[in-house]
């Protein structure tokens, strides 16, 4: 089987593929991974091939253009415009998909692949797919957040098809089956008449090594904060990066360490911080939240996946949609907190985490984040569901 993966050029997109592209490798088959050309870079790092489709976007300057507003905003005069009323990130990602479908078609084609597998807003994917007549499958990388927009897609991606020769409405813009790494008591329920493939989610934060020195088993008493802000909102603008300042916010809570997981781009971003704080560079976030008892962090859906996957809760400070959709999943399990960003003083990140660490007040969100841990490793494992994948390619092509 020849597998097609794709994405546009954002890192924490490409890393949600790795994990099913490598089971998919390493089961024997052949695997491409297609994306913009600033993206070819990290997909080498990812030990993948890769081919570039399409030209590079401003991707920063059009994920910068939909940060949550604020009632105090210290960046407003310097973030993109917002204007329109419409689906801002639905032409984006209509965007990226207009910069990479013929490509995509192109490599399909040229490649004699069997399969192309999208990640959600890779809308290219599964035109490219329908151009090249084969099938394509959707991998979600967290919560299906683009289910709500499954009605506005047919139209806007009408012009695309019809440049590719497919018919607007003989291709389905979800794929033929959806694949889900999240458990059960996490995801957006399916809509009706869509399949799913669960998943077990296996991190892939990044390329990078553990730390070093190790981070050190936790004195007995003594709780461990793990602080992270991803990739995204330093890129967007350091005003927005609130890793340190939450940080210093919860140093000071009494019998707990502070680990700050950072990048080394990151470190300037940091400002002054208390003593004893550990920073860690360029470590993958799961080799970090092994041990830790909570993770304070933005709510991209890599780390929520990754931190429910080690059974610890979440407080969450959202500044993108996305954020604030993971967050309000992570709510409705009962496995967290949510601050916006306006709230999230250092006063009020001090009480929430205090809150949640405590014995009694914190212990329900731990036992519904150890609940969705369990519900994760019931699911099949990536290598599975690659075999699953190879059999139905078999039987499309019978």
């Amino acid at each position: 089987m020849r597998v097609l993966f794709t994405t546009w050029a954002w890192p924490s997109h490409l890393y949600a593929l790795v994990p099913l592209a490598w089971a998919c490798r390493s089961a024997g088959h052949e695997v491409l991974v297609a994306s913009q050309p600033e993206l070819l870079p990290l997909i080498g790092r990812t030990g993948l091939p890769g081919v570039a489709v399409g030209k590079d976007m401003d991707g920063v300057g059009m994920v910068r253009g939909y940060v949550l507003p604020s009632q105090d905003d210290p960046v407003g005069d310097r973030r993109a415009p917002r204007e329109g009323r419409g689906p801002r990130a639905l032409r984006m990602f209509t965007a990226h998909a207009d910069s990479m479908v013929d490509g995509v078609a192109e490599v399909a084609r040229r490649r004699g692949a069997d399969l192309v597998v999208f990640e959600p807003t890779a809308l290219a994917g599964p035109l490219g797919a329908a151009a090249a007549g084969i099938p394509a499958v959707r991998l979600l990388y967290g919560a299906d957040l683009m289910a709500r927009a499954r009605p506005l897609l047919p139209k806007a991606l009408a012009p695309l098809a019809e440049r590719v020769g497919v018919d607007p409405a003989g291709y389905d813009p979800f794929g033929s089956c959806t694949v889900d790494p999240c458990p059960p008591g996490f995801q957006v329920p399916a809509q009706a008449g869509e399949e799913r493939l669960p998943m077990r989610y296996v991190p892939f934060n990044g390329p990078g090594t553990p730390p070093d020195p190790p981070l050190p088993p936790p004195r007995r008493g003594r709780r461990r904060i793990v602080v992270t802000w991803g990739h995204t909102m330093a890129r967007l603008d350091g005003a927005l990066f609130l890793a340190g300042h939450a940080a210093r916010a919860v140093a000071s809570l009494p019998g707990t360490q502070t680990v700050l997981a950072v990048t080394s781009a990151q470190l300037p971003l940091l400002g002054e911080l208390p003593e004893g704080v550990r920073v860690v560079v360029d470590a993958p976030l799961h080799s970090v939240v092994d041990g830790a008892d909570l993770v304070v962090a933005h709510g991209g859906a890599g780390t929520v996946l990754t931190s429910l996957r080690a059974g610890l809760p979440l407080l969450l400070v959202p500044q993108l949609p996305d954020h604030a959709g993971h967050a309000a999943r992570l709510l409705a399990a009962g496995a967290g907190e949510v601050l916006t960003r306006d709230e999230a003083s250092g006063e009020r990140l001090r009480e929430e985490a205090a809150r949640l660490l405590d014995a009694a007040e914190g212990a329900g969100r731990r036992e519904a984040a150890r609940a969705l841990r369990d519900e994760m490793l019931a699911q099949p494992s990536p290598a599975e569901v690659a075999g699953v994948l190879a059999e139905r390619v078999v039987a499309c092509a019978a």
